[in-house]
């Protein structure tokens, strides 16, 4: 039971930090290319889109990795996955008061629209960060 917990939550968080990651080094940089009415356009379908299946994604990646913590307990790997788990909280933390906050205000093409998907891309590659970083601990947890 614990292994398959454990494939579960890496196989899940795993595929969650691949949509995150191809966001941040594929996606939106080809959106910028675009004119400026086609990128907004663009960016704001991308957040729609992701802003209703992310939530659930990182929650539900973090939910499994506290049950996985909890089911293994102080054995092997289990500090791994609380450590990896709580690099998850932090990226919700970081979502909820740096992230969406900038795409809520991006709404309606802002004057500085552009400033503020700067920033947003820079919160969101330190969140890719994180999120990579709680992946590998999942992953080295697996392995024990």
């Amino acid at each position: 039971m614990q292994n398959a917990l454990a494939v579960v939550t890496v196989v899940v968080a795993g595929m969650m930090v691949g949509v995150e990651f191809a966001v941040a080094v594929f996606v939106n940089p080809i959106l910028d290319r675009l004119p400026d009415d086609s990128c907004i356009a663009a960016r704001s379908d991308g957040a729609r889109v992701l802003g209703r299946v992310m939530p659930v994604w990182y929650i539900g990646s973090m939910v499994l990795g506290a049950v996985w913590a909890a089911v293994a307990r102080a054995g092997a790997g289990a500090s791994l996955a609380m450590a990896a788990t709580a690099l998850l909280a932090v990226s919700v933390v970081m979502s909820l008061l740096l992230l969406v906050p900038i795409n809520n205000r991006a709404q309606g093409r802002p004057a500085d629209w552009k400033q503020q998907a700067g920033r947003w891309d820079r919160y969101h590659y330190v969140r890719v960060g994180v999120i990579v970083l709680a992946f590998a601990l999942f992953a080295v947890a697996l392995g024990r």
